[in-house]
């Protein structure tokens, strides 16, 4: 599995090394200082957390721990772990749950990573592949959102460009003497229209020659390979085109790659998030989180992030501003074109007690999945 990631020592499995560990001094020395029964104990908080939601105590973690202690003395571990600010308490004399500082060690430098099993493996590919046989990419993507979804109980997110698609036909068709329709049709089978000002006195012979000039030269292009090209030879275009129909022809392709539309979030599942509610906080959390959900820009600016590397990103909590308010993670990675290059990200959206050790596999799995179809075409 392709996962940034440290290699612990005297172990085969994953662990997670993501950018946000505790960023004082002191904590981290802490926090290195821990002794295996420390460790243990702060394990046991943190997986009764992502299980229940719900603080654990001294007494409690008497019953589970593999060694014998008493709660007097899991309470003095449980009070060096509060100082190092790995846990705290919610209430009162209440149990403990781990600080996101406490969840973000926890993912990086203890947290085993599991793997996919073949059925499951075996399904996502199924889904994915009847999902992309014979419709667009976006009917694909809408259905490893869902997937992820129903595999994690949270939101599955995706972001993808929409310049990516590599183009078949393009027309420019009038509707009135200022304006017209630009009409994109991709390999995949999908159409986009962008509405056009015209350049005044524009004949209508010029949208046909504009069009014939970019469908010479758009087979198996994306629209930013199409403008890049038109950039650097914009002299033989004036050449061969008249100055209305050059200006027109750069005015189209300006309007189809603009970046105000060239990304698109698909978000499913978001009911799932009501389904485990525990009080009325998680009802406010959630309600903050429908409303990041809501403000698709920082959605996708935040998912944009996964793509600066190799592998399944996680943001927890305040870590991101996106969250900062509802307490929420993220764990995304980014998905590929037959030549390599990243062309959107996919992940999950939820509280910050996912079960990152089941979800880092299926994201990453599902990713390199999609990254096969786009490299075979579907």
């Amino acid at each position: 599995m392709t996962i940034r990631m440290v290699e612990p020592r005297g172990s085969k499995n994953h662990r997670m090394h993501v950018p946000g560990s505790p960023s004082s001094l002191s904590e981290i020395r802490a926090i290195a200082e821990l002794n295996d029964r420390s460790r243990e104990i702060f394990r046991q908080i943190v997986e009764s957390y992502l299980m229940t939601g719900e603080p654990v105590g001294s007494r409690n973690l008497s019953r589970i721990l593999p060694m014998a202690l008493s709660p007097a003395s899991i309470r003095n571990v449980m009070a060096d772990l509060e100082a190092a600010g790995l846990i705290f308490a919610p209430h009162t004399s209440a149990g403990r749950l781990p600080t996101e500082v406490g969840l973000r060690f926890f993912v990086d430098a203890m947290m085993e990573i599991g793997d996919v099993t073949s059925e499951e493996r075996n399904r996502i590919e199924a889904q994915m592949k009847a999902a992309a046989s014979g419709h667009t990419l976006e009917t694909a993507l809408t259905e490893a959102s869902a997937l992820l979804s129903g595999v994690s109980r949270g939101a599955g997110v995706v972001v993808t460009s929409k310049s990516n698609a590599r183009l078949k036909h393009i027309e420019f068709v009038r509707l009135d003497p200022a304006r017209a329709l630009v009409v994109l049709v991709s390999e995949d089978g999908s159409v986009e229209n962008r509405l056009l000002d015209l350049p005044p006195g524009l004949p209508a012979s010029a949208l046909i020659e504009a069009g014939n000039f970019l469908n010479a030269r758009i087979q198996g292009k994306t629209l930013g390979d199409v403008r890049r090209e038109v950039e650097s030879r914009r002299g033989d275009m004036e050449k061969e085109l008249d100055t209305l129909t050059a200006r027109l022809v750069e005015a189209g392709l300006a309007t189809t790659v603009g970046p105000a539309e060239s990304r698109q979030l698909i978000v499913r599942g978001q009911a799932n998030l009501l389904d485990d509610l525990k009080a009325v906080e998680d009802l406010e959390r959630i309600r903050l989180l429908f409303s990041d959900l809501e403000t698709q820009t920082d959605v996708i600016d935040l998912l944009s992030r996964a793509e600066g590397g190799e592998g399944v990103r996680i943001f927890i909590g305040s870590e991101n501003k996106l969250f900062s308010l509802s307490g929420s993670s993220m764990i995304a990675a980014p998905f590929r074109d037959g030549n390599q290059k990243i062309v959107g990200v996919l992940g999950v959206i939820g509280p910050t007690r996912l079960n990152y050790a089941r979800i880092v596999p299926m994201v990453d799995y599902t990713a390199k999945v999609i990254s096969r179809i786009l490299e075979k075409g579907r």
